[in-house]
């Protein structure tokens, strides 16, 4: 028998409660919270941005700290759970930032309990409203803090591997920079000179004949955010009346050139996508003389580029002009091939889901996810109610 069944026959044989989060936890926000435009790239305390619960900035002003740690911080919007035991600032109001009602609760365990049950979507809104009611299980301390400790090992390994792959990923990013590197003994065309260049597009959103039942993909930054950089399908798909003319055809590079720069797409369907994004579509002169997937993985060192390249107006966007005059390298195709070959291990080694590290940190989250649902399912004690009918 181990640890934890011993606990658990001794503190709670019959059962444990199951009680709502609304009434486990108790708000610890901050006296304040940092507005966007106080935001800095470098300081002592990193800012949580609810909208997605990650760093978003930097901030030196203590009043923006939530009073106790550790504690659990909720995006209201997207549903991400956080354990927080280092100082912290709120970025904005809606943060919600929570520690345990009582001491003889464990903060983590309610992280952990918090974690492991599912808040049903309500879009872009708040879903606090619906977690509060949602009941957990609560065993006795020693039995907290015994799952804790299980649950603190699967994420320490997960880590481990995790700082391996991102120490794997910087040297194949160093890697991939310099088979990148060409001096003047390739060509350099401008992009204008080897692509059409053209602007996506958001057919209406008003008209149903353009979105019913439609089968055409249509990207957005979320297709690459959820499935990666080379995309055979879209999330959102359109009909052939919302067509303006021809689809891009198979094979062109979707680049961001508003609103969040710095990414792009190979694209091996022909598509459409939204106005953020600018297509890349070779011209017929070069259908023979660049390697699309070599131009992809330039790509990277072009979103760099993109980044530092940018004209203030409503919402950031590159200097086109700028852009179409951007030189490319165009070495011969057998080196294009050759790079491209190299990198694909790489590639593979670093983000393949079925192979390496990715795939093995992928199984140990499963595995943790498993173990965390069994860790925490608990024979329910009768609720008050239930006692009095009986």
């Amino acid at each position: 028998m181990s640890k934890l069944d011993e606990l658990i026959a001794e503190l709670c044989p019959d059962g444990v409660e199951y009680i709502p989060l609304g009434e486990v936890l108790k708000n610890n926000n901050a006296p304040n919270s940092i507005s966007k435009k106080y935001y800095k790239d470098n300081g002592d305390i990193p800012i949580i941005d609810q909208s997605q619960v990650y760093i978003a900035g930097y901030t030196d002003d203590e009043s923006a700290v939530p009073p106790i740690l550790p504690c659990i911080i909720f995006g209201d919007h997207t549903r991400v759970v956080k354990y927080a035991d280092r100082k912290f600032a709120q970025g904005d109001s809606g943060t919600k930032v929570f520690i345990p009602v009582t001491e003889d609760l464990n903060t983590k365990y309610i992280y952990y309990a918090f974690c492991n049950i599912d808040i049903p979507s309500r879009g872009y809104n708040r879903h606090w409203t619906i977690a509060k009611n949602i009941k957990i299980p609560l065993p006795p301390l020693p039995v907290q803090q015994e799952i804790v400790r299980i649950l603190d090992n699967f994420t320490e390994l997960t880590a481990e591997l995790t700082a391996e792959l991102t120490a794997r990923r910087k040297q194949y990013e160093y890697y991939r920079d310099l088979l990148l590197t060409f001096g003047d003994d390739v060509d350099w065309k401008p992009l204008e000179e080897v692509f059409e260049m053209k602007n996506g597009y958001t057919p209406s959103k008003s008209e149903p004949l353009y979105w019913e039942n439609g089968t055409i993909p249509w990207f957005r930054m979320e297709d690459i955010r959820e499935n990666g950089r080379i995309l055979s399908d879209s999330i959102q798909h359109i009909t052939p009346e919302a067509v303006k003319g021809n689809l891009f055809p198979a094979y062109s590079i979707i680049l961001a050139t508003s609103a969040t720069i710095g990414e792009h797409a190979l694209l091996t369907v022909d598509a459409l996508a939204n106005q953020r994004f600018t297509f890349l579509t070779r011209r017929q002169e070069y259908l023979s003389k660049l390697d699309m997937k070599f131009f992809y993985y330039y790509c990277f060192i072009l979103d760099e580029w993109c980044k530092d390249n940018v004209t203030l107006g409503n919402f950031l966007s590159v200097d086109m002009t700028k852009l179409r005059k951007y030189k490319i390298p165009v070495p011969p195709l057998e080196e294009q091939e050759r790079i491209v070959a190299i990198l694909d291990r790489f590639d593979a080694l670093c983000n393949d889901l079925t192979s390496g590290l990715p795939a093995e940190i992928e199984a140990r989250k499963k595995q943790y996810e498993y173990y965390r649902d069994k860790l925490l399912s608990f024979k329910a004690l009768p609720s008050k109610d239930e006692e009095a009918v009986k």
